[in-house]
């Protein structure tokens, strides 16, 4: 019988959201300056008002409320108008040093026996159904999101477009799993104040439709494209007017959208945020080698589809259990338990491995921590910081180091495949 799912995305411009690139900012600058830095920061945002808070543990110094009024700035929030501007908010920091009891069951006199910085379990997740191994429903409902970032700040077609945004798609499954139509599309978006609410609701649904609708259609490949048909049913701001959004309209709090950040409610999550915390803190490293795993085995054709949870124990160096399921689509002759012992001897799951592995020592943090950690395209690139305490460096980095498919070779020779 045929069934629906539904994921969602939230923009840049969303008060999560914000607090999410503050805080991730926040650990790139810090990296930037001192790869050895241990970081766990919060960021709140309200109406007119920035508060920092966590622990670290770093040898620079930064001017914090520069960096957070920056990323404000850069994400579109310069107005007065919207209560909320990176020029006037106030920005508080509590930030404090790293407890010395955590830090003495993390750093090890020999790196490679670095302890876990904290207990917990963690999911990587990947399904062949789009060309990124992510769920359909999360990749379309994360690039109607970044269009919509894209042509508010072109300025051009639609110019009532303020930052904060949300989108929601549910698609029709038959009993093997494969999608078979777009059920419904919901998009809200803040926008300027209009002269009738009447004209401004058919404005928006109108240029939603005909304009955002058509250019996310475009980048999609052709066997997507005709998910798309004439009973869509579309939600455009079904509460009516969306003109308060933003920090003024709810606060927001890093960590808060951990399912838009992972696979839209596919596969599982094991509860810890991502932003904001360095790479010792498995709950983000873990997570990402899961990923890592989860993409290059079903590359490989192990599986269709595959949930890689690993686990720890804070201080201790070797994960405590490593789980695999396939869902029962397995393309070996390997139970779940045999799968995932393979996995254990292929990929090195000790923190410091991991760190090394996935390059996660780098000022890589703020593309994170907008429109999903998982699915992007890995690249190089070149980064600049400032501070006035630590004067100005680049960096060249490479972005989402989990999405290579760099272990297809050894997974296939591994499985026979």
């Amino acid at each position: 019988m045929a069934y629906l799912f539904t994921s969602e995305s939230v923009s840049e411009g969303h008060p999560d959201k914000i607090a999410d690139q503050i805080s991730d900012t926040l650990l790139d600058n810090f990296l930037a300056f001192d790869e050895n830095s241990k970081v766990a920061c919060e960021t709140l945002v309200t109406t007119g008002q920035v508060v920092l808070a966590g622990e670290v543990r770093s040898d620079t110094y930064l001017d914090v409320q520069t960096i957070a009024r920056d990323v404000i700035n850069d994400i579109g929030y310069t107005k007065g108008a919207y209560k909320f501007s990176g020029d006037s908010c106030g920005v508080i920091s509590l930030i404090h040093e790293q407890s010395q009891e955590i830090n003495q069951g993390v750093d090890r006199g020999n790196k490679e026996e670095q302890g876990a910085g904290d207990q917990g379990m963690m999911f990587g997740y990947a399904t062949n159904e789009t060309h990124n191994y992510m769920p359909l429903a999360l990749d379309i409902s994360h690039k109607i999101l970044i269009e919509l970032a894209k042509i508010r700040r072109e300025e051009k077609e639609i110019t009532y477009l303020r930052p904060d945004s949300k989108s929601q798609v549910t698609i029709e499954y038959n009993d093997e799993n494969i999608p078979q139509k777009i059920v419904s599309i919901v998009v809200s978006t803040q926008h300027d104040e209009f002269d009738e609410d009447a004209a401004m609701q058919k404005q928006i649904e109108k240029d939603i439709r005909e304009i955002l609708i058509p250019r996310v259609k475009k980048q999609l490949p052709e066997y997507v494209q005709k998910l798309f048909n004439e009973d869509i049913i579309y939600h455009i701001n079904p509460t009516g007017k969306f003109v308060i959004g933003g920090p003024h309209g709810d606060a927001g709090l890093t960590g808060r959208k951990i399912i838009v950040d992972t696979y839209g409610g596919k596969g599982a999550h094991g509860g810890g945020a991502f932003s904001g915390k360095d790479p010792s803190k498995v709950d983000r490293s873990a997570a990402y080698a899961a990923r890592h795993i989860a993409k290059n085995l079903v590359a490989a054709g192990v599986a269709d589809e595959i949930l890689v949870q690993v686990s720890y124990a804070i201080g201790v160096v070797e994960p405590t259990s490593i789980f695999v399921d396939t869902y029962g689509t397995s393309k070996v002759d390997l139970k779940n338990g045999e799968i995932a012992k393979k996995v254990a001897e292929i990929f090195d799951m000790r923190p410091a491995a991991i760190e090394d592995r996935l390059k996660l020592r780098n000022p890589i943090y703020r593309e994170t921590a907008a429109y999903g950690h998982m699915g992007k395209e890995p690249k190089t690139l070149t980064k600049v910081f400032e501070s006035p305490y630590n004067g100005r460096i680049s960096k060249e980095v490479e972005l989402f180091t989990w999405e290579k498919l760099d272990y297809v070779d050894k997974v296939k020779e591994a499985f026979g495949l």
